[in-house]
């Protein structure tokens, strides 16, 4: 069980960590163009992978973790673990706000795209939004994952 529940929780977390720098990429990518054709397709296609790919890891870490934190005899309160919580709040906390305003720029684009507009400049102004909250996220992950590994004593 301890073998099938570490595959899981590390496949999951490959999803999360994979998933984000994808997403990240293909929405500067398709920014860059400055396309509001692109933006409005890329988009997306990036709030699809966002919902199926990341909110599915999103529940399977906690889960997974809660499973081998038990199997391994830690307790729920160990300081790295406190730590990697804190991180993990950090992460989502971030990823909310991003979903809804990649969904927004989305459709920012779609409209510009349709009408033949420039994208206006709230998509600007979210774009950065989304780019700031995507660091902190980032960095998230990887201490999270330094966590996992070193499990480390405060």
């Amino acid at each position: 069980m301890y073998e099938l529940l570490k595959i899981v929780h590390i496949l999951s977390g490959a999803v999360l960590f994979g998933t984000g720098a994808g997403i990240a990429f293909f929405m500067v990518r398709a920014h860059m163009t400055k396309d509001a054709a692109t933006i409005a397709s890329v988009g997306a296609i990036v709030v699809l992978a966002d919902f199926v790919f990341t909110a599915s890891a999103v529940v399977v870490q906690p889960i997974s973790g809660l499973g081998l934190i038990h199997l391994q005899g830690y307790g729920l309160t160990e300081p790295w673990l406190l730590a990697a919580y804190g991180l993990y709040v950090l992460v989502g906390l971030c990823w909310l706000p991003v979903v809804w305003i990649q969904m927004e720029m989305a459709r920012l684009a779609k409209t510009a795209a349709a009408t033949g507009q420039p994208l206006p400049a709230r998509y600007d102004r979210l774009f950065r939004t989304w780019f700031v909250l995507g660091w902190p996220a980032f960095i998230g992950v990887i201490g999270i994952y330094w966590l996992m590994v070193a499990k480390p004593a405060f």
